[in-house]
């Protein structure tokens, strides 16, 4: 037997020609997937002489989407197991688990979903080999005849989809086969690859929920059954993420918003369009205003803008070429008749606007500019309207109509630098006035088939991007083309109470709308010179921002935030009365605080406070009122007794200066 050299995992080694790397990574169970010459494969995968193999454990980000993909493939069997006349449609692994699109004979219910999540096990438990076939496109079509939504796929490979990818990407077209342990094939799909060596190799699972969906996303497609499902490396790293989901729910903000009474969805308005109510009112207001006075501080220049307008203008900004499917049909106006009916000037295009960033530079072109005003800081809270598709929409944060807390730093090139690190640290600062603190930063780069420009001007950016990320000394990930089109970014990710991770501000460099815009200033030689456009949401939106907030503190927000900051319950309604005019001292003095005179018990009154997670409780009784004196009772159930009114207003103003957690 001849012998191969081959390099496995940095080592060079010799093995039998008919050695594979499920032979190589015997002993690493965790292996379950590897690199030839960088690209990923089975590990059923033939080996050549000169090849250098790289292990990929279940743990790395690469071995979890095979995993969960391997995983999608196993339930898909399973429910044709179960449900036989089921046709499938795709099963792309995401975030934290996978999904897979069926179409069966009627929906799926709760019980269905139990009697596949046991036909799955006993499918693992068989160990089944998943085995690669290369085919062609008239055979893969005469073998799935009876899979109508594959036979598309195969049909439209070259455009099918990020998702559809899975199935059909690649130069080649393939079809896996799950083995019995005959070695004869008890179930078959089609499928790019690469799979674990077995289905043994699925050490935790489970199925999540079911929810119709359109098939390849679109309305006008048929509607399919999603079966949704996680997969992890070991059953405690299952058992921690299904413990984070139910924390999760608790502090769902579409649920929050409903019991504290912040904000409502009306089915009257339409989907992914919130309306706040007076309580979720003054929570937003409070954002804003600081955020305005922060903004204020560091000399941006507030503006604002309409929110329609003619198409013409995101056609020079380039925002129909590239974004148009994300926008809201457009409305035709303007168009005048003749008496008979004929037209005498054609209507206009008329766009909701999805992006502030055209007006701003209508604003800055309004007038010659010169040097000495640069940087110029322009600010706007500026609603906009995107046609988010019914199966992503999520609460306030996925909406169809948002506000931006939306800048547009105007600079030359030699200040950029400087701006870009001041602009991050103040980012930065300000969210963490508003709570969270642990960041990492995340740099996306250009990616050649979807952007404009020149590569100089792209490395130019991406480099100031970069220089101003590494000052912060927090994590920089690289997000390779993951940049929009006219410039790089960088992505703030924050995490949560619960270690949930939120892509929060971002930053983006722009030399192509100033091109667009033809925007000019006179430099100090004279000359006119193009600035540099730093595109930058610090929120994202306002609404998801409030989202994130409200889920983040489950509700219970800090005191300079709360919807009503204090509540005064008097024991008795004897002392009612005097709790009113303590009421008075309190809003003189600024604070947002309610006098609860309901016919309610004072425990219940207590009780219904904490339900609405109102940080502090004002109480008052027979001694407290012959001393001209407050309770305090605070969110955690602690309490002072016998406190001067004075001082219990001043700890409070304390509090809420200082942005203080209660």
């Amino acid at each position: 037997m001849s012998q191969l050299s081959i390099t496995v995992d940095g080592r060079a080694v010799s093995v039998a020609d008919d050695q594979r790397p499920t032979h190589l990574f015997a002993e690493s169970k965790e292996i379950v997937v590897c690199k030839i010459n960088g690209e990923l494969k089975d590990l059923w995968t033939d080996l050549k002489d000169g090849d250098v193999v790289e292990g990929v454990s279940n743990s790395s980000p690469e071995g979890l989407s095979v995993l969960r993909h391997s995983t999608a493939h196993v339930m898909a069997q399973a429910v044709q197991q179960v449900f036989s006349q089921t046709r499938l449609g795709i099963g792309p692994p995401i975030t934290d688990g996978f999904y897979y699109d069926f179409d069966p004979e009627r929906p799926f219910n709760p019980e269905d979903l139990e009697k596949i999540e046991s036909a799955m096990r006993k499918i693992v438990k068989d160990g089944q080999r998943f085995r690669r076939r290369v085919t062609n496109e008239a055979d893969a079509l005469k073998e799935l005849a009876h899979e109508p939504y594959k036979c598309e796929l195969i049909g439209i490979k070259s455009g099918a989809g990020e998702e559809a990818s899975v199935e059909v990407g690649g130069a080649e077209l393939t079809i896996y086969d799950n083995l019995g342990r005959d070695g004869q094939p008890v179930w078959s799909d089609l499928c790019r690859g690469p799979h674990l060596p077995s289905t043994k190799h699925i050490p935790a699972f489970k199925l999540m929920r079911s929810a119709a969906a359109y098939w390849r996303g679109s309305e006008k497609n048929p509607m399919l059954q999603r079966i949704y499902g996680t997969a992890w490396p070991s059953p405690e790293e299952l058992a921690s993420y299904l413990e984070l989901l139910a924390e999760a729910e608790k502090r769902d903000h579409r649920r929050l918003g409903t019991e504290l009474d912040l904000f409502s969805f009306p089915e009257e308005i339409g989907s992914g369009l919130a309306v706040f109510h007076p309580k979720g009112g003054i929570v937003r207001r409070a954002m804003e205003d600081y955020s305005r006075k922060r903004h204020e501080d560091e000399g941006y220049e507030f503006v604002y803008s309409p929110h329609l307008t003619k198409a013409a203008l995101f056609e020079k900004s380039g925002h129909l070429q590239w974004y148009s499917e994300g926008m809201y049909p457009p409305m035709v106006m303007d168009e005048e008749l003749h008496a008979d009916g004929t037209i005498k000037r054609a209507g206009q295009q008329y766009y909701m606007k999805p992006m502030n960033c055209p007006f701003h530079n209508l604003i800055f072109a309004s007038r010659g500019r010169s040097y000495r005003e640069l940087p110029l800081r322009l600010f706007e809270f500026g609603t906009v309207y995107r046609y988010e598709k019914s199966g992503v929409i999520h609460g306030l944060t996925r909406a169809r109509g948002f506000t931006q807390d939306d800048a547009h730093i105007y600079c030359t090139k030699e200040q950029m630098v400087g701006e870009l690190d001041s602009l991050l640290t103040f980012v930065l600062n300000l969210l963490r006035d508003y709570g969270l603190e642990d960041f990492y930063l995340e740099l996306s780069t250009r990616n050649p088939e979807k952007s404009v420009g020149e590569d100089s001007d792209w490395e130019e950016a991406t480099e100031a991007l970069r220089k101003a990320a590494l000052a912060q000394n927090l994590e920089l990930v690289l997000d390779e083309g993951g940049a929009a089109f006219y410039g790089p970014k960088i992505s703030v990710q924050a995490k949560d109470a619960i270690g949930r991770t939120w892509q929060m501000s971002t930053i983006q460099v722009d030399f192509q709308l100033p091109q667009r815009f033809e925007l000019e200033y006179s430099a100090t030689d004279g000359t006119r010179q193009r600035p540099v456009m730093i595109h930058r949401a610090l929120f994202g939106s306002i609404e998801r921002f409030f989202g994130v907030l409200t889920e983040h503190y489950s509700g219970a927000f800090p005191p300079w935030l709360a919807p009503v900051q204090v509540t005064a319950i008097p024991v008795a309604e004897a002392f009612a009365d005097y709790l009113a005019s303590v009421v008075k001292e309190f809003k003189a003095a600024g604070i947002r605080i309610d006098l609860d005179a309901s016919d309610d018990r004072m425990q219940k009154k207590i009780r219904n406070a904490q339900m609405q997670k109102v940080p502090y409780m004002l109480i008052a009784g027979e001694e407290d009122q012959q001393a001209g004196k407050v309770s305090i009772r605070y969110r955690n159930g602690e309490q002072k007794n016998s406190i001067a009114v004075a001082d219990a207003i001043a700890e409070i103003r304390s509090a809420i200066a200082d942005r203080k957690q209660v």
